[in-house]
This record gives C-alpha cells, sequence and structure tokens, in this order.
C-alpha cells in the first residue's frame, strides 16, 4: 500500500544545478515551500534545523522538507549539486508528516550520475539572481520555472519523476498513512485539496478553486463537502493554521511572517483566526509548546 501511495504523488521542478559557494552563503531562518536536495562533492559548511546542526561533508546527501526553518552556512568553500522541487499529492497530503526535519544520508556513485543527468535534461534551471532564498523565493520566479514544466516533453517529464523518486528512495520517509476505510473522491476535488496543500501562501478563494474545476463556485463548495466533511473555505482556514502550528513550533520567525508565509491578509487576521480555531493565541500558542518542551 505504502508504494502505490508513493506513486500517487509527483513532483514539479524548480530549480537543479551545481555551484560552487563562498562564505556569503550564509543565511539564516530559511524557510521555503519546497522540498530541497543536496549532495556535496566538496569542502564543508554547516546545516541546521530546530533540532541539529548537521555537517555538511563531501560524499553525503541531504534533504530539507518543505517548511522546515533551517540555517544554511558556509565557513569557507563548498561545492554541491542541489534539486528544488515541489511535492504534489492526489490525496492532498505529503510524503513528510508536519514535523519533519532535515536528514543525512551517504551518498554513492548512482548520486552523482543522476544530478549530472538532472540538470542535462532540464538547462537552464539554475538560480541565476542571486543564492540568497529572500532573493529568488518569489512566486512571480516560480511561475517562471512552472511555465517550463508546462513544455517538458513526456520523456523528459517521466526521467526527472524517476530520478526525484530515486533520490527520495535514499531517505528513510515515514510511513504517514494509516487510513481507514477509503471513500471515492472525485478528481476534481483531489486536485483542489492538493492544490490548496501547495499553495497555501497564495489568496486562495472558492471562486478560484471552482474555476481550476470548470465547475459554478456553489456546486463547487457543496460537492467538496460532500466528499470532505467540510466547506472549502473552512478547509483552507484549517490547512492555514495547521501549518502555523507546525511554524511557530519550529521556527524562532516573527508571527507576521508566518501570517505572510500561510496565506492571512494580515497580522490581526491571522491572530483572531489562530485563536478561534486553537483556543490561544498565537503567543500564547508558542508559550504553551516551549513549556511542554522544557519539562
Amino acid at each position: 500500500m505504502l508504494v502505490r501511495r508513493v506513486l500517487r504523488h509527483s513532483f514539479s521542478l524548480l530549480h537543479v544545478d551545481y555551484v560552487k559557494l563562498n562564505s556569503k552563503w550564509n543565511y539564516r531562518g530559511v524557510i521555503s515551500p519546497y522540498h530541497r536536495i543536496y549532495f556535496i562533492d566538496d569542502g564543508e559548511g554547516e546545516l541546521s534545523d530546530s533540532e541539529k546542526t548537521l555537517k555538511l561533508e563531501a560524499g553525503y546527501l541531504y534533504i530539507i522538507p518543505s517548511y522546515t526553518l533551517c540555517d544554511l552556512i558556509c565557513p569557507n568553500y563548498l561545492s554541491q549539486y542541489f534539486v528544488q522541487f515541489f511535492e504534489e499529492s492526489l490525496e492532498g497530503e505529503s510524503l513528510f508528516p508536519a514535523d519533519s526535519s532535515i536528514l543525512k544520508v551517504k551518498a554513492n556513485e548512482v548520486d552523482a550520475i543522476n544530478f549530472r543527468r538532472l540538470i542535462e535534461i532540464n538547462p537552464g534551471r539554475g538560480i541565476n539572481r542571486s543564492d540568497n532564498p529572500q532573493v529568488y523565493e518569489k512566486h512571480l520566479y516560480y511561475n517562471e520555472y512552472q511555465q517550463l514544466n508546462n513544455h517538458q516533453s513526456l520523456s523528459v517529464f517521466l526521467e526527472t519523476q524517476g530520478i526525484l523518486l530515486q533520490f527520495l528512495s535514499r531517505f528513510t520517509l515515514p510511513e504517514i498513512f494509516k487510513k481507514k476505510d477509503q471513500q471515492f473522491i472525485p478528481e476534481k476535488i483531489l486536485d483542489a485539496m492538493r492544490f490548496v496543500q501547495a499553495n497555501l501562501h497564495l489568496p486562495l478563494t472558492v471562486t478560484s478553486l471552482a474555476e481550476r474545476a470548470n465547475q459554478n463556485a456553489e456546486y463547487f463548495s457543496r460537492t467538496f463537502e460532500a466528499h470532505t466533511g467540510t466547506r472549502p473555505l473552512a478547509y483552507i482556514t484549517e490547512k492555514r493554521v495547521e501549518r502555523a502550528q507546525h511554524m511557530i513550533g519550529a521556527s524562532r520567525l516573527p508571527y507576521e511572517s508566518i501570517a505572510e508565509l500561510t496565506g492571512f491578509k494580515s497580522l490581526s487576521n491571522f491572530s483572531r483566526t489562530f485563536k478561534r480555531i486553537t483556543g490561544l493565541s498565537p503567543r500564547a500558542y508558542k508559550i504553551r509548546i516551549t513549556n511542554s518542551y522544557s519539562d
């Protein structure tokens, strides 16, 4: 069952390249809506999340799951292959749990071959503007690379998916689905669910989701509720608050940044909605989980 679940996922390529870095590669508090995999072939650096610090060293693969707060540090010199990609799921759920963290495994010869091949079949996917995530993590840039994905040939798409799956197979992915009786959910509803999960940072509306499904907004909303048990707006809000809870617990980001990354219109809107759903303000929630960790 796990294999079938994995094969119901696909990946939308953002960047892939080989780079040589120096001490300017020093970024803290990075958090992104996509997954990243590094293969270090020379030099050294550090990669940290809220739980641990890993040494970046030659001959190892590293994965940073989406929405994992991390620090990226190169004290002197570091050369690496890297790939960044979004995850798409027919069930609207991720291969990774909400509290996922960075992982490290020993690389092999096939990993290097796969990276070189991925770059070869997907040219022009480097980060050309800047290696600062705050510069290249703009929705406009995401859209540019999505257009490249839309023009991939079937053979390149399938090979890209296969290589990314090989990279993921190098890490131990938790079996997070232990579903009970599964009911049939129409593909258009599944598409809306996965679109919401991948785009919580965007302004999402029932109308825009209905248009993606080529349906009337009211009909779409009723159908969505019939198969998920909740209306689309409530579902969007629920997923935004879930993501915010994870970010509050795993990061040191200010609440303004968390509100923006999870798609709330303002800090006040974020605070009101968060308290309505969780019963606590963001600050009170942060204090509670911080105290629970120290117990």
